[in-house]
């Protein structure tokens, strides 16, 4: 891995490049310079009041490094492997629907700026290209597939069995959105990108989902897509059987209470994802950082954790890794790359994010990954 000392040339060679935001509240506030109203304000929301999409980071705020010293960083290793696989970083891209909202390019753009890096991308169901378009345009690069659950259960198993085809590596059967939570600035500015056919790539190019249809109305997809997409029937059988329908790792995401992790164990779930989907869900739960440590706890290294929903720093990322995960999920700071520069946009976000995390491991004391489960964190 990359020498840490030479973070000092790679810092210095950003700041004399052309101007570019470094952290997530400058991001934001660049890429609401170029989206709509509706479209910024439906990625940067949260459910009902944003109690809990405000609590995703202020909460990390209440946990604090307590560094050791005098060890030997110069090389600091910072690989994770995740189902017998290597990457070279401890975080994935989280699965963001909807990304034309942001760039034209959007998934695909967001896929080929992850391959650069190695960094698995997340691609989601409801994503603006199709799964194989996708997989065309980023070659054999680390990919899985967030699955949203249909009513029709064969479409659900249908999408697993075209993104397995593909090369994706692993399922995340996404548990927290059975229905859409309460989210007011989308209501306020009448804005639904389902609706508007945003998110509607991988149905239409579903062979089980067309065969569903009346007709091949754009109006007739739509209200498909919507049939399927609320389902509240959705429950530990379900996970079961879609175990039984793919050789691939499958990973729970939506988890904030231990007994659905020990329940996920033992439903022979290979993975599991503390998450609260970013605030977008219910509003007033915890925050995905104060759900880690329990959970972590539950799970006890039978399965990877990984955890979502607040990371914006790279101490961030050393906060969770010692108090558990194994990886994290870094979402919207990425789709706000998207929307000022595509794939190049991304790309400088994720180059930032890999330097920033590096220099917040070893300034830690962290030689490597496993090391930061020694990194003694302070609750305040």
């Amino acid at each position: 891995m990359p020498a840490v000392n030479n973070s000092d040339s790679f810092i210095e060679s950003i700041v004399t490049s052309e101007s570019f935001p470094f952290n997530a509240e400058e991001l934001e506030a660049a890429a609401k310079k170029n989206m709509s109203t509706a479209a910024f304000g439906y990625t940067r929301s949260g459910a009902g009041g944003e109690e809990t999409l405000r609590k995703n980071t202020s909460s990390f705020k209440k946990y604090s490094i307590v560094p050791k010293y005098l060890n030997d960083v110069s090389v600091a290793d910072t690989s994770i492997e995740l189902f017998g696989r290597i990457f070279p970083h401890p975080f994935l891209l989280a699965p963001v629907g909807m990304l034309k909202l942001s760039h034209e390019d959007a998934d695909i753009a967001v896929a080929k700026a992850a391959a650069r890096y190695h960094i698995p991308f997340i691609q989601s169901t409801v994503s603006s290209y199709s799964i194989e378009d996708v997989a065309e345009a980023s070659g054999n690069s680390p990919k899985w597939f967030q699955l949203y659950w249909s009513n029709n259960e064969n479409i659900s198993y249908n999408m697993v069995r075209r993104a397995e085809k593909a090369g994706y590596e692993a399922i995340v059967l996404t548990v927290d959105t059975f229905m859409f939570g309460w989210r007011e600035e989308d209501m306020r500015n009448h804005f639904s990108p389902l609706k508007e056919g945003y998110g509607k790539a991988n149905y239409i190019t579903d062979e089980v989902f067309q065969s569903t249809l009346q007709n091949e109305s754009e109006e007739s997809v739509i209200q498909g897509i919507l049939n399927n997409i609320y389902h509240p029937t959705l429950n530990w059988k379900h996970v079961k059987e879609l175990k039984k329908r793919t050789s691939l790792p499958i990973l729970l995401k939506g988890v904030l209470h231990p007994e659905d992790a020990r329940l996920a164990i033992e439903s022979g779930i290979d993975g599991i994802i503390v998450s609260n989907h970013g605030g977008r869900q219910l509003d007033g739960v915890i925050s995905s950082i104060d759900a880690l440590p329990a959970i972590a706890k539950e799970v006890n290294g039978q399965v990877p954790v990984l955890v979502d929903s607040g990371i914006r720093r790279g101490a961030d990322v050393v906060k969770a890794l010692a108090l558990g995960a194994d990886a994290v999920l870094y979402g919207r700071p990425y789709v706000y790359g998207l929307a000022i520069a595509g794939q190049e946009g991304v790309e400088k976000v994720l180059a930032n994010f890999i330097q920033e995390t590096k220099v917040s491991l070893a300034l830690s004391g962290a030689v490597n990954i496993k090391a930061t489960r020694e990194i003694q964190i302070v609750k305040e």
